[in-house]
Protein backbone atom coordinates (compact mmCIF):
# COMPACT_ATOMS: atom_id res chain seq x y z
CA UNK A 1 0.00 0.00 0.00
CA UNK A 2 1.11 3.57 -0.79
CA UNK A 3 1.78 6.47 1.49
CA UNK A 4 -1.30 7.90 -0.42
CA UNK A 5 -3.23 5.13 0.10
CA UNK A 6 -2.59 4.85 3.59
CA UNK A 7 -3.42 8.39 3.98
CA UNK A 8 -7.17 8.17 2.66
CA UNK A 9 -7.47 5.34 5.27
CA UNK A 10 -9.01 5.04 8.60
CA UNK A 11 -10.47 2.71 11.00
CA UNK A 12 -13.81 1.77 11.69
CA UNK A 13 -14.08 -0.57 14.55
CA UNK A 14 -11.22 -2.93 13.81
CA UNK A 15 -11.72 -2.62 10.40
CA UNK A 16 -9.68 0.00 8.19
CA UNK A 17 -11.96 2.14 5.07
CA UNK A 18 -11.70 4.58 2.85
CA UNK A 19 -11.97 8.28 5.15
CA UNK A 20 -14.76 8.91 2.84
CA UNK A 21 -16.66 6.15 3.77
CA UNK A 22 -16.44 6.21 8.01
CA UNK A 23 -18.38 9.26 8.15
CA UNK A 24 -21.65 7.14 6.63
CA UNK A 25 -20.98 3.88 8.30
CA UNK A 26 -21.02 5.89 11.90
CA UNK A 27 -24.23 7.49 10.22
CA UNK A 28 -25.62 4.38 9.81
CA UNK A 29 -24.54 2.96 13.41
CA UNK A 30 -26.37 5.69 15.11
CA UNK A 31 -29.37 5.72 12.64
CA UNK A 32 -29.59 1.83 14.13
CA UNK A 33 -29.57 2.48 17.72
CA UNK A 34 -31.23 6.28 18.29
CA UNK A 35 -34.34 4.84 19.27
CA UNK A 36 -32.71 2.31 21.65
CA UNK A 37 -29.69 5.01 22.51
CA UNK A 38 -30.36 5.96 26.08
CA UNK A 39 -31.85 2.73 27.57
CA UNK A 40 -28.91 0.70 26.11
CA UNK A 41 -26.25 3.58 27.71
CA UNK A 42 -28.06 3.38 31.33
CA UNK A 43 -27.88 -1.13 30.37
CA UNK A 44 -24.33 -1.26 29.49
CA UNK A 45 -22.71 1.19 31.92
CA UNK A 46 -25.21 0.20 34.69
CA UNK A 47 -26.29 3.72 34.84
CA UNK A 48 -22.72 4.91 35.72
CA UNK A 49 -22.73 7.10 32.79
CA UNK A 50 -25.21 9.24 34.45
CA UNK A 51 -22.32 10.48 37.47
CA UNK A 52 -19.68 10.59 34.92
CA UNK A 53 -21.88 13.65 32.71
CA UNK A 54 -22.70 15.16 35.77
CA UNK A 55 -18.84 15.40 36.93
CA UNK A 56 -18.45 16.59 33.37
CA UNK A 57 -21.02 19.31 33.91
CA UNK A 58 -20.40 19.73 37.56
CA UNK A 59 -16.41 20.89 36.41
CA UNK A 60 -17.38 22.79 33.12
CA UNK A 61 -18.77 25.57 35.82
CA UNK A 62 -21.40 26.47 33.40
CA UNK A 63 -22.88 29.90 34.07
CA UNK A 64 -26.24 31.84 33.56
CA UNK A 65 -25.55 33.55 30.12
CA UNK A 66 -23.48 31.21 28.39
CA UNK A 67 -23.21 30.16 24.75
CA UNK A 68 -21.73 26.47 24.83
CA UNK A 69 -22.06 24.04 22.11
CA UNK A 70 -23.17 20.54 22.93
CA UNK A 71 -21.28 18.75 20.14
CA UNK A 72 -22.04 14.72 19.53
CA UNK A 73 -24.93 15.56 21.68
CA UNK A 74 -27.30 13.01 20.16
CA UNK A 75 -30.18 11.97 22.16
CA UNK A 76 -29.59 15.12 24.16
CA UNK A 77 -28.51 13.59 27.65
CA UNK A 78 -26.03 16.07 28.58
CA UNK A 79 -27.72 19.22 27.06
CA UNK A 80 -30.49 18.48 29.50
CA UNK A 81 -27.88 19.20 32.39
CA UNK A 82 -26.55 22.29 30.76
CA UNK A 83 -29.66 24.23 29.42
CA UNK A 84 -30.94 25.21 33.04
CA UNK A 85 -27.77 26.40 33.97
CA UNK A 86 -27.11 28.97 31.11
CA UNK A 87 -30.33 29.86 31.76
CA UNK A 88 -33.10 31.91 29.71
CA UNK A 89 -30.58 34.51 28.67
CA UNK A 90 -27.77 32.12 27.55
CA UNK A 91 -28.05 29.21 24.68
CA UNK A 92 -27.40 25.44 24.33
CA UNK A 93 -26.57 24.58 20.46
CA UNK A 94 -26.91 20.90 20.23
CA UNK A 95 -25.26 19.51 17.39
CA UNK A 96 -24.60 16.01 16.06
CA UNK A 97 -23.74 14.76 12.31
CA UNK A 98 -26.89 12.15 12.63
CA UNK A 99 -30.11 13.50 12.17
CA UNK A 100 -31.30 10.28 13.65
CA UNK A 101 -30.07 11.20 16.80
CA UNK A 102 -30.44 14.91 16.75
CA UNK A 103 -34.39 14.19 15.92
CA UNK A 104 -34.33 12.23 19.20
CA UNK A 105 -32.28 14.72 21.32
CA UNK A 106 -34.80 17.70 19.80
CA UNK A 107 -37.97 15.56 20.76
CA UNK A 108 -36.78 14.95 23.77
CA UNK A 109 -35.81 17.91 25.28
CA UNK A 110 -39.17 19.78 23.93
CA UNK A 111 -40.87 16.92 26.24
CA UNK A 112 -38.98 18.01 29.07
CA UNK A 113 -39.89 21.36 28.22
CA UNK A 114 -36.54 22.78 27.68
CA UNK A 115 -36.94 24.86 24.74
CA UNK A 116 -36.51 28.65 24.04
CA UNK A 117 -33.02 28.63 24.25
CA UNK A 118 -32.10 25.62 22.85
CA UNK A 119 -30.87 24.86 18.56
CA UNK A 120 -30.50 22.07 16.95
CA UNK A 121 -28.10 22.20 14.19
CA UNK A 122 -26.79 19.14 11.79
CA UNK A 123 -23.14 19.79 11.77
CA UNK A 124 -19.72 17.80 11.15
CA UNK A 125 -16.99 18.07 14.09
CA UNK A 126 -14.17 18.67 11.50
CA UNK A 127 -16.04 21.52 10.10
CA UNK A 128 -17.97 23.34 12.59
CA UNK A 129 -20.64 26.37 11.09
CA UNK A 130 -20.07 28.13 13.48
CA UNK A 131 -18.19 31.96 13.87
CA UNK A 132 -14.86 32.55 15.83
CA UNK A 133 -14.62 33.03 19.34
CA UNK A 134 -18.60 32.29 19.47
CA UNK A 135 -18.75 29.82 22.63
CA UNK A 136 -17.78 29.78 26.15
CA UNK A 137 -17.96 26.06 26.55
CA UNK A 138 -17.86 22.93 23.98
CA UNK A 139 -18.85 19.83 25.39
CA UNK A 140 -18.40 16.37 24.17
CA UNK A 141 -19.28 13.26 25.40
CA UNK A 142 -18.63 9.94 24.01
CA UNK A 143 -18.34 11.00 20.13
CA UNK A 144 -15.44 11.97 19.59
CA UNK A 145 -14.08 8.52 18.85
CA UNK A 146 -16.34 8.44 15.96
CA UNK A 147 -14.94 11.31 14.28
CA UNK A 148 -12.50 10.54 11.36
CA UNK A 149 -9.85 13.50 11.25
CA UNK A 150 -9.69 14.02 15.41
CA UNK A 151 -7.30 16.52 15.17
CA UNK A 152 -9.39 18.81 12.57
CA UNK A 153 -12.14 18.15 15.15
CA UNK A 154 -9.72 19.76 17.73
CA UNK A 155 -8.80 22.25 15.95
CA UNK A 156 -12.38 23.66 15.04
CA UNK A 157 -13.69 23.06 18.27
CA UNK A 158 -10.50 25.57 19.34
CA UNK A 159 -11.95 28.17 16.68
CA UNK A 160 -15.34 28.32 17.77
CA UNK A 161 -14.16 28.44 21.49
CA UNK A 162 -13.89 32.45 22.78
CA UNK A 163 -10.76 33.18 24.67
CA UNK A 164 -10.97 31.75 28.09
CA UNK A 165 -13.43 29.38 27.04
CA UNK A 166 -12.75 25.57 27.77
CA UNK A 167 -13.53 22.26 25.91
CA UNK A 168 -14.50 19.24 27.72
CA UNK A 169 -14.26 15.85 26.33
CA UNK A 170 -15.51 12.92 28.01
CA UNK A 171 -14.80 9.63 26.59
CA UNK A 172 -13.95 5.82 26.85
CA UNK A 173 -10.49 5.44 27.20
CA UNK A 174 -7.95 3.12 28.52
CA UNK A 175 -8.16 1.09 31.47
CA UNK A 176 -5.24 1.87 34.27
CA UNK A 177 -6.89 0.28 37.40
CA UNK A 178 -4.33 -3.27 37.56
CA UNK A 179 -6.52 -6.28 36.07
CA UNK A 180 -9.40 -4.42 34.61
CA UNK A 181 -8.31 -4.30 31.30
CA UNK A 182 -9.35 -7.94 30.86
CA UNK A 183 -12.38 -8.05 32.45
CA UNK A 184 -13.57 -5.18 30.43
CA UNK A 185 -12.53 -6.65 27.32
CA UNK A 186 -14.57 -9.51 28.35
CA UNK A 187 -17.36 -7.78 28.77
CA UNK A 188 -17.20 -5.27 25.94
CA UNK A 189 -16.50 -8.60 23.59
CA UNK A 190 -19.59 -10.67 24.70
CA UNK A 191 -22.24 -8.95 26.76
CA UNK A 192 -22.56 -5.91 24.74
CA UNK A 193 -23.31 -7.00 21.03
CA UNK A 194 -25.34 -9.71 23.26
CA UNK A 195 -27.36 -6.46 25.08
CA UNK A 196 -27.69 -4.94 21.40
CA UNK A 197 -29.22 -7.78 19.46
CA UNK A 198 -31.66 -8.45 22.39
CA UNK A 199 -32.26 -4.78 23.22
CA UNK A 200 -31.63 -2.90 20.05
CA UNK A 201 -31.84 -5.59 17.45
CA UNK A 202 -27.98 -4.81 16.63
CA UNK A 203 -25.45 -6.88 17.83
CA UNK A 204 -23.08 -5.51 14.81
CA UNK A 205 -23.75 -1.50 15.57
CA UNK A 206 -22.65 -2.49 19.92
CA UNK A 207 -19.46 -4.78 18.63
CA UNK A 208 -18.41 -1.70 16.59
CA UNK A 209 -18.45 0.34 19.55
CA UNK A 210 -16.51 -1.78 21.73
CA UNK A 211 -14.15 -1.81 18.72
CA UNK A 212 -13.84 1.86 18.44
CA UNK A 213 -12.85 2.47 21.77
CA UNK A 214 -10.08 -0.16 21.62
CA UNK A 215 -8.68 2.13 18.35
CA UNK A 216 -9.40 5.57 20.05
CA UNK A 217 -6.03 7.61 21.09
CA UNK A 218 -5.18 6.83 25.18
CA UNK A 219 -5.19 9.72 27.83
CA UNK A 220 -1.78 11.00 27.48
CA UNK A 221 -2.27 11.22 23.71
CA UNK A 222 -5.31 12.26 23.39
CA UNK A 223 -3.64 15.03 26.12
CA UNK A 224 -0.87 15.64 23.45
CA UNK A 225 -3.65 15.91 20.73
CA UNK A 226 -5.62 18.75 22.64
CA UNK A 227 -1.94 20.66 23.34
CA UNK A 228 -1.55 20.47 19.67
CA UNK A 229 -4.93 22.12 18.55
CA UNK A 230 -3.52 24.87 20.54
CA UNK A 231 -5.35 24.16 24.06
CA UNK A 232 -3.91 25.16 26.95
CA UNK A 233 -3.50 23.70 30.64
CA UNK A 234 -4.64 20.53 29.42
CA UNK A 235 -5.64 17.63 32.15
CA UNK A 236 -7.51 14.67 32.43
CA UNK A 237 -9.58 12.77 35.28
CA UNK A 238 -9.56 8.90 35.29
CA UNK A 239 -13.49 8.04 35.74
CA UNK A 240 -13.67 4.45 36.87
CA UNK A 241 -10.50 2.78 36.36
CA UNK A 242 -9.81 4.77 33.20
CA UNK A 243 -12.44 3.08 31.48
CA UNK A 244 -13.70 6.58 31.36
CA UNK A 245 -11.51 9.88 30.71
CA UNK A 246 -12.43 13.41 30.68
CA UNK A 247 -10.14 15.81 28.44
CA UNK A 248 -10.08 19.20 29.76
CA UNK A 249 -8.60 22.25 27.66
CA UNK A 250 -8.92 26.35 27.86
CA UNK A 251 -8.16 28.69 24.58
CA UNK A 252 -6.17 31.33 26.49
Amino acid sequence: MSEGDKARVTHFGYQKVPVEEKARRVREVFRSVAGKYDLMNDLMSFGIHRAWKFFTVLLAQIRPGQRVLDLAGGTGDLAARIVPRVGPEGEVVLADINEAMLAVGRERLTDMGLVGNVRYVQANAEALPFPDDHFDRVTIAFGLRNVTDKDAALRSMYRVLKPGGELLVLEFSKPRLPGLRPLYDLYSFTALPVMGRLVAGDADSYRYLAESIRVHPDQDTLLAMMESAGFERCRYHNLSGGIVALHRGFKL
